[in-house]
């Protein structure tokens, strides 16, 4: 395990690196930044106001779009290993919402909800087949080792799923849960700057690129992928306290 750290932390130290080299061979501060005047940036955001704003609305919406996926998802897994045909009825279904362009959507969306709506819709299209496929995979698993015990006892279907399958389906789900929030921090941020959605992180990104603040818009980019990184770090840690939990 510290070793794994230990990588990270050279994989870190090895982009940094990058940076400060290509800063140097480029000389251009239109095209590349320092990495100074980046972290300058990012010190700026962190004592503003209305970056805390922008933060908190984008953090409320990719946290509702989860909370929704995660609710429809798992619903509708349970749904489909328990109907057949309603499990072939979603399965192109599924495919469709892998597939469609995030862009078409949120421009189809701007033109029926508002910009604020928009990322929070489009980022459930993009976390929804996700969830279905961690849990279905999961409950699957889950069946086929227990589905023969749930028969010989006769176990309920409402007990079945809140006692044995539900339970038995969490750890797993959440080991996935941090890189699938994570994603839907990208995808809510990238719907933010098509949408132009006002006091968001993606709202001040699109307000740095039009005014060419190179530095704020990387900044900005950095802070994103740090979020997103603790996100992760927060859902391993909250399935290692599960498993830990659940065994003992």
């Amino acid at each position: 395990m510290k070793k794994n750290y230990i990588f990270s932390l050279l994989a870190v130290l090895f982009l940094w690196l990058v940076w400060i080299i290509s800063y140097f061979i480029v000389k251009n501060d239109y095209i590349l930044p320092s990495f100074w005047d980046t972290f300058a940036a990012v010190g700026k955001n962190l004592i503003d106001g209305a970056f805390w704003v922008a933060f908190g609305k984008t953090l409320l919406r990719t946290f509702l779009a989860f909370l929704f996926s995660v609710l429809l998802g798992v619903v509708l897994a349970l749904l489909a290993l328990s109907v057949k045909w309603l499990r072939a009825f979603l399965a192109p279904v599924i495919s469709v919402l892998r597939t469609i362009p995030t862009m078409a959507v949120i421009l189809i969306l701007l033109l029926w909800t508002s910009p604020s709506v928009a990322p929070v819709i489009v980022s459930v299209l993009v976390l929804l087949p996700a969830v279905y496929a961690a849990a279905l995979a999961s409950l699957e698993e889950i069946d086929a080792e227990y589905s023969e015990l749930v028969k010989a006892f006769q176990v309920k279907r409402k007990r079945k799923i809140f006692k044995l399958y539900l339970p038995l389906a969490a750890p797993p789900l959440l080991k996935q849960f941090g890189a699938i929030f994570s994603m839907g921090l990208k995808i809510t941020v990238s719907g933010e700057v098509l949408s132009s959605t006002y006091q968001s992180i993606g709202g001040m990104m699109q307000s740095a690129q039009m005014f060419v603040q190179l530095p704020q818009l990387i900044a900005l980019t950095v802070i994103t992928v740090f979020i997103g990184f603790t996100l992760e770090i927060l859902c391993r840690l909250l399935y290692k306290l599960t498993v830990r939990r659940w065994r003992t």
